[in-house]
C-alpha cells in the first residue's frame, strides 16, 4: 500500500534531470551499433501455419509464412510473374501459391524470386533486409537476454505512427517522464544517476489500483540501433522485461514516414502461483497487450509530436 500519495501536479518535477543533450547522446549511441540489417517483422504467433503475413518493411515489400515444418519462411511480396500480393496467396503443407495464376514457391530460390534470411526467436518474427540496412550482415538478430522461455508469459503489441525509429527510441530512453506523462500506470519515479549514460536506471512504482502498487527498479538499455529492452532488475517480477522494437515501414500518401512499434512483454515471477498464470495465458495476454495499448496511445502521441517538430525544424533538442 502506497503510505504517502504525493498529488500529480506535486510530485517533484524531472526537466532538469531529462537533459536533452544526455537523451540525445544515448541515441545517437544506440543507432551506431549494429543490426545485422535484421528487422521485426511481426509477433511470431502472427505468422500462422495457415496463411501467410505481409508487411512493407524498410519500404520493402515483405511475406512470410510457414513452412510444412512450422519453420518461418520470407521473401519479396510480389510474385515474380506479374507482381500479384504474395500476402494475399494461399498456403498449403507448407508452399506459397499465388490466387492470381497458381506460382507455388517453397521457400526456395525461383526464377525472379529469392526468399530473404528470417528468424523466429519464439516471440518475436524477424527478417533481414540487407540492401535496406546496409550493414555487414549478421546469422541472427541481436535478441535481449531474455527469462527462461519455460517459465515466462509473453504478449506482444503492435501499433504504427507517423514517426522515425529515432523518435519511438528518443521515447524510451526518456524514462524521467514516466509519472508526470503516465499517471494511471507509474508513480514515485526517480531515475537514479547515470554511472553509464547508456543504461539509465529507474526506481518506480506500477500503480495497480488505487494506493495499491508494485515498486520496482528496472534497466533501460539499447542494444540495437531500433531496440530499446527495460530489465527489472529488483522487486516483484524481477528478471521480466519489455522489448520495445521499431521497425520503419516506409512513407504514407503524403511522404511521411511510418513505423512499427513492436512491443514484447515478457513476465516472470518466483512466486510460486505463477505456473498457474501462465496456464491462464489465454486470458492475460489480452489484458497485458491493453495496458500496453494504453500506454502507447500517450507514448506514440510523444514520438509523432517530435517527429512533426523536427520535420519543421522547431525540435528544441
Amino acid at each position: 500500500m502506497r503510505g504517502r500519495a504525493v498529488p500529480w501536479e506535486r510530485q517533484r518535477p524531472t526537466w532538469r534531470e531529462a537533459r536533452p543533450a544526455l537523451i540525445a547522446g544515448a541515441l545517437r549511441r544506440a543507432q551506431e551499433r549494429p543490426s545485422g540489417n535484421w528487422y521485426v517483422l511481426a509477433a511470431s504467433s502472427a505468422v500462422t501455419a495457415g496463411r501467410p503475413f505481409g508487411r512493407t518493411v524498410a519500404g520493402v515489400e515483405v511475406v512470410a509464412w510457414r513452412d510444412a515444418a512450422g519453420r518461418l519462411q520470407a521473401g519479396p511480396g510480389a510474385c515474380p510473374h506479374l507482381g500479384a500480393p504474395l500476402k494475399e496467396a494461399r498456403v498449403h503443407c507448407g508452399t506459397l501459391i499465388c490466387r492470381w495464376h497458381g506460382l507455388a514457391l517453397d521457400g526456395g530460390t525461383a526464377p525472379g524470386w529469392s526468399p530473404l534470411p528470417a528468424h523466429d526467436d519464439g516471440v518475436l518474427a524477424w527478417v533481414r533486409l540487407d540492401a535496406a540496412g546496409g550493414e555487414r550482415p549478421s546469422r541472427r538478430p541481436v535478441v535481449p537476454a531474455r527469462p527462461a522461455p519455460a517459465a515466462t508469459l509473453a504478449a506482444v503489441h503492435d501499433v504504427t505512427g507517423v514517426c522515425e525509429p529515432a523518435d519511438v527510441l528518443a521515447n524510451r530512453l526518456d524514462p524521467w517522464h514516466g509519472a508526470w506523462f503516465h499517471p494511471y500506470s507509474f508513480v514515485d519515479l526517480t531515475v537514479e544517476e547515470p554511472a553509464d549514460q547508456d543504461a539509465f536506471a529507474v526506481r518506480v512504482s506500477f500503480r495497480l489500483a488505487g494506493r495499491l502498487v508494485v515498486p520496482v527498479r528496472a534497466v533501460f538499455t539499447a542494444p540495437e540501433p531500433r531496440t530499446v529492452v527495460m530489465h527489472i532488475t529488483d522487486g516483484e517480477g524481477r528478471g521480466s522485461s519489455v522489448e520495445t522494437h521499431a521497425t520503419p515501414l516506409g512513407t504514407d500518401g503524403a511522404g511521411r514516414p511510418r513505423t512499427a512499434v513492436v512491443e514484447a512483454v515478457l513476465a516472470t515471477s518466483e512466486r510460486p502461483g505463477f505456473p498457474a498464470a501462465r496456464a491462464a495465458a489465454p486470458v492475460l495476454r489480452p489484458l497485458m497487450r491493453a495496458a500496453a495499448a494504453r500506454l502507447w496511445r500517450d507514448d506514440l502521441a510523444y514520438a509523432e509530436r517530435r517527429y512533426a517538430l523536427r520535420a519543421a525544424g522547431r525540435f528544441p533538442g
